[in-house]
């Protein structure tokens, strides 16, 4: 049972990405002009984000 539930969590975490890229984007913009961050960590940033919103809101579809 727990691993059906971590295969349909990871199945929920792409459609996922579409709610979450904007808010990344927004996070890395205000970092860049608060902190001057480059842009390779501007786009680490986007990236990691991006994923980890998308994976918590798949865990929170599947478990709610």
């Amino acid at each position: 049972m727990i691993a059906q539930d971590l295969i349909m969590i990871l199945v929920y975490t792409f459609p996922m990405f579409l709610f979450t890229i904007f808010p990344a984007i927004k996070l890395a913009d205000y970092l860049e002009h608060k902190y001057e961050i480059q842009e390779s960590q501007k786009r680490m940033i986007i990236v990691v984000s991006t994923f980890l919103g998308a994976l918590t809101l798949a865990t929170l579809l599947q478990l709610l």
